[in-house]
């Protein structure tokens, strides 16, 4: 390995210019590389609703539907704009009584309860279908060009206009995600590190490396936005400190070998070995994520899998070269590290290493509490700002016609008129249901269906499904709801076995139970995964157990502040932070522990093993920490898409809740169980008592 670094850094030019070259399939890549806004498309494949969703695009060439609510307009105007619609590209059919009777039927004659299904005062109600699924790019442009047509006195909820609202709002603020973090983790870096000019190298060869990894993200087709607005910057706080590690390595060697093309190859072997533990154990965190059957894990993890190993890859290629290109410029820049001496830690841990014992199980107890009672929320609509179009419209369908949701019905075209009518009556009776909407129950039995437009049956009815509407009071996602679709799956599979009830509610209903399965999977995989690899690297029955477990501390920690603060968050929080922060930070936990053994293996008794492992890793340890808090901190204030706020505050606290768990607890618990773990740590046992 050393000729080959050796032979690296003395052609570093040229490895410089091999690695800027591939930023340009890198940028490319990028480019082509779609991305996913619906996050009910991660659903599993073979569940009941996903397959309805497949069958309404098949049989009546649907994918996704809009109700639109709109103020203000006579009939006529309102049959004119229906019948615009229906112009627009990838608009599939348009159902509101204004076009689909053309004026047939007076209203007038119509009973109250039909009108108030379409009309409320001076609003009324049309229902817009698409030929295209809710995240589909035509869907979209579609959204776009229904609010143009229609007008500013109209109002365009659901699903997809909620991801259409989503896209624009986070392409807007990507690239202010990554300046924030870029800007932030400059400052930190200056303060903490020995020169102005390096904190800029470390970030543009990590930027490069992110491109990598963006532009490779290629060859999985799309990625959902919230990896693509997290990678970025999860990215630079997980590979942070492999830049740091390899500075510090190339400094002592320096100082020992007068060639510094050597000094540079060989600190790159040494940073290698050392940060081999650390990066397997962020990679095991990121894999375990995609065993989740919400496969937005898969996404998210096979992406920051991936970025690990390109950050590394430019920590130990392109980095080096760029340092001694630029060696005698960072000499020039070079400053006293601003950060205070943090020795004196070693000493107060060693001190008051009984109380900390002790504050350690009372802390446990409201962590571990707060942690299992997590309230979390389902609703997408809820992610995004209180001020966007899309959910401005689905608050004016709720306060006007008393609706938060719509249920969609696929029932057998078999079944009898007279069928459908009883089923319909049932649901109607089920708490929550404003109404049933369909032929059969708009018409009743004193209007013939003949009397309706071709296109109006053929969009509601094919050879073998009749398409209905279920229109509910109840929120998404809530309790009452998912109660409510229970009941009536109960009604549908009595009158029709192979009937379908598909719809946003439904979904995210097999959504909740998909994440409430998948939060104990995936957090028992990456224990398991993480506990298999310090098994390996440490040798030892017992730290394997307490290394995970007081990084388990510092996750339960930071995740029950929400519960004591009375806050709800994202249902994929909880998940993937106790995921991401046990891979990203047990290597703080790692740094320490091995700083520990070498010293009891060198002859120190516990307290000044431990004191001094803790000085001298505490830099290392509080400059990471603090590099990765500036990462996603400035994120989490600034965006205000819920979803990646709550995503990146979380992250960036539990950086400073593992730093202090690792810097203060562990060294306590490894001066406790000193004998313990000496016996059960192969090459320990003749350590001094």
């Amino acid at each position: 390995m050393k000729g080959v670094t050796l032979w690296m850094i003395r052609h570093r030019v040229l490895v410089i210019l091999i690695c800027l070259a591939l930023l340009v399939p890198s940028v490319l890549g990028m480019a082509a590389t779609k991305t996913k806004y619906d996050l009910l498309y991660y659903l599993p494949q073979d569940l009941e609703t996903v397959r309805g969703q497949e069958i309404l695009l098949k049989d009546f060439g649907k994918g996704a539907f809009s109700l639109l609510v709109t103020e203000g307009l006579t009939t006529s105007q309102q049959r004119e704009m229906e019948n615009a619609l229906k112009q627009i590209p990838h608009v599939d059919s348009v159902l509101g009584w204004a076009s689909a009777t053309e004026g047939a039927v007076p209203a007038e004659i119509l009973p109250e309860e039909i009108r108030s299904r379409f009309s409320r005062g001076d609003c009324m109600l049309t229902a817009v279908f698409f030929d295209e699924g809710s995240s589909s790019e035509e869907t979209m442009e579609a959204i776009d060009a229904v609010r143009k047509t229609a007008g500013e006195k109209c109002f365009v909820s659901g699903l997809s206009a909620v991801v259409t609202d989503t896209k624009k709002l986070v392409e807007e603020q990507e690239a202010i995600y990554v300046g924030i973090a870029v800007a932030l983790c400059a400052v930190v870096l200056m303060v903490t590190m020995d020169s102005f000019l390096l904190p800029l190298i470390f970030l543009c060869c990590i930027g490069v490396s992110i491109l990598w990894n963006m532009g490779t993200n290629y060859f999985l087709g799309e990625i959902s936005y919230i990896t693509k607005a997290v990678a970025a910057v999860l990215q630079l706080g997980v590979t942070l400190d492999y830049s740091i590690f390899l500075w510090h390595s190339y400094q002592e060697q320096k100082s020992l070998k007068p060639d510094a093309d050597e000094a540079m190859a060989e600190a790159i072997r040494l940073t290698f070995s050392s940060i081999l533990g650390s990066s397997l154990t962020t990679i095991a965190g990121f894999i375990s994520i995609c065993f989740m059957s919400f496969t937005l894990g898969r996404d998210l993890g096979i992406v920051m899998s991936k970025g690990v190993v390109l950050g590394l890859l430019g920590t130990l290629v392109l980095l080096p070269c760029v340092i001694r290109v630029l060696d005698r410029a960072i000499a020039k820049t070079s400053h006293r590290p601003l950060l205070p001496d943090v020795s004196g830690i070693g000493r107060f841990v060693v001190k008051h290493y009984g109380a900390l014992c002790v504050a350690l199980v009372v802390l446990a107890v409201p962590a571990f509490y707060g942690y299992s009672h997590i309230g979390v929320y389902y609703d997408m609509s809820r992610v995004m700002p209180r001020d966007l179009p899309s959910v401005q419209a689905n608050r004016k369908l709720e306060e006007t016609f008393d609706m938060s949701t719509t249920h969609l019905l696929l029932v057998d075209s078999g079944v009898s008129r007279g069928q459908v009518l009883a089923m319909t009556r049932e649901m109607e009776q089920v708490d929550g249901v404003k109404d049933v909407v369909g032929i059969d129950s708009l018409l009743g039995a004193g209007i013939p269906e003949s009397i309706l437009p071709p296109e109006v049956t053929g969009a509601v009815k094919s050879d073998r499904y009749r398409l209905m509407l279920v229109n509910s009071a109840y929120v998404i996602s809530s309790d009452e709801v998912n109660a409510q679709i229970d009941a009536l799956n109960g009604i549908l599979k009595k009158y029709d076995r192979g009937g379908m009830l598909i719809g946003e509610a439904p979904c995210t209903k097999d959504l909740i139970a998909c994440t409430d399965r998948d939060f104990t999977v995936v957090t028992m995989i990456s224990m398991a995964a993480i506990f298999l690899i310090i098994l390996l690297v440490q040798r030892s029955l017992t730290l394997p157990v307490l290394l995970v477990a007081v990084i388990e501390l510092a996750i339960a920690a930071n995740l029950s502040i929400p519960y004591f603060t009375g806050t709800t968050l994202p249902f994929v929080g909880p998940i993937l932070i106790s995921t991401i922060q046990l891979g990203a930070t047990v290597d703080y936990a790692i740094l320490l522990t091995t700083r520990w053994k070498q010293n009891r293996v060198a002859g120190l008794a516990p307290r000044p093993a431990v004191e001094k492992a803790v000085a001298s890793s505490a830099r290392s340890i509080l400059v990471s920490g603090l590099g990765f808090f500036a990462a996603t901190y400035g994120v989490g204030l600034y965006s205000n898409v819920d979803i990646i706020s709550s995503m990146c505050r979380l992250m960036a606290r539990g950086a400073l809740w593992s730093v202090a768990v690792v810097l203060l607890l562990l060294p306590a618990v490894l001066l406790l169980l000193d004998k313990v773990i000496v016996h059960t740590t192969l090459g320990m046992k003749k350590c001094k008592e």
